[in-house]
């Protein structure tokens, strides 16, 4: 991986091995089996799987603000549209998402949409999200319904361009870029780089960030993972196995002691906003997981670019 500037402080740059987010249904077995017998117990261990996948999934690095209570919301995105602030994903009943219903909690991450059908801007992965399983999006809805606390802040409206506030213009976006439907296992792949792909394209959405966008706001597919500049100014570095640009001189203990502790192969701290991710996400992985998501970035296709 390329850092452009040494820092001193804890990790941030691949900001999406991050936010970066993370944990699929087989991480599930290996780390909390669900309970057959005891229906408490399995749901104590579905609830303790839940807090597994808000880590796995960088929730909190975009819905917790600075000094903030927790998922309470208030966090700034940058964007070349404008502002957006993360919503406060509490289970209070008038600010939060208490007054849900779990089929409002799935129709979010799957479709895009919230419970009265509006369409969510995009800054909210859910492009990435409609692949979770469903037993990571069952968990996490126990998670936060039972173990995090009501916090009743009103959420901060968007600042956005004028031209961005029309929210029905965002089913034309859909149609151009939102694939709904879950993750597909590749059968010719092992259940390791499976594994990582989950972790990476889904729960983690890593290449939301890693990956330049068209002109529309899409992902360039062809471009996936090869890095790009972020509307706030940092870069999300190229995570492909290119060895000039990306990180092909990593190996894969690199990648899973940097997701670890952020620390990168020549010594040096990430910073920004890959700290986040990683304090509040990546470091909360079992290390299988972590190999994981290394062996599936080297397994990509080296792509030669430098962030503009």
């Amino acid at each position: 991986m390329v850092v452009t500037t040494r820092r001193t402080g804890p990790a941030v740059w691949l900001p999406a091995l991050a936010v970066a987010a993370l944990a699929w249904g087989s991480v599930a077995q290996a780390e909390v089996e669900i309970g057959e017998e005891d229906p408490q117990a399995g749901e104590d261990e579905r609830i303790a799987y839940g807090e597994y996948v808000l880590r796995a999934g960088g929730c909190v690095t975009c819905h917790t603000a600075e000094d903030g209570d927790f998922l309470a919301g208030g966090r700034p995105i940058e964007s070349p549209f404008g502002v957006f602030y993360g919503p406060n994903i509490t289970p209070d009943e008038e600010h939060g998402i208490g007054g849900w219903s779990e089929g409002d909690f799935k129709q979010a991450l799957r479709e895009g949409r919230s419970p009265n059908g509006t369409h969510y801007y995009p800054a909210f992965p859910y492009t990435a999200y409609t692949k979770m399983t469903d037993q990571d999006v069952e968990a996490l809805w126990a998670y936060l319904q039972s173990e995090v606390e009501p916090v009743a802040r009103e959420n901060t409206p968007h600042d956005l361009d004028w031209f961005v506030r029309f929210r029905p213009s965002l089913s034309v976006w859909k149609w151009l870029h939102f694939e709904p439907g879950e993750f597909q296992a590749n059968p010719d792949e092992s259940e390791e780089w499976n594994r990582g792909a989950y972790l990476t394209q889904a729960l983690g959405h890593c290449m939301e960030c890693h990956t330049p966008r068209t002109r529309t706001g899409g992902l360039d597919l062809e471009r996936l993972g090869a890095g790009a500049r972020m509307p706030d100014g940092d870069v999300a570095p190229n995570i492909t196995p290119d060895r000039e640009t990306g990180i092909g001189r990593w190996g894969a203990r690199h990648i899973a002691r940097y997701l670890e502790m952020g620390i990168t192969r020549d010594g040096d701290f990430a910073g920004s906003s890959m700290a986040d991710v990683i304090e509040h996400g990546t470091s909360y992985l079992t290390s299988d997981d972590r190999r994981a998501i290394a062996a599936y970035l080297q397994s990509l296709d080296p792509i030669e670019h430098e962030p503009d």
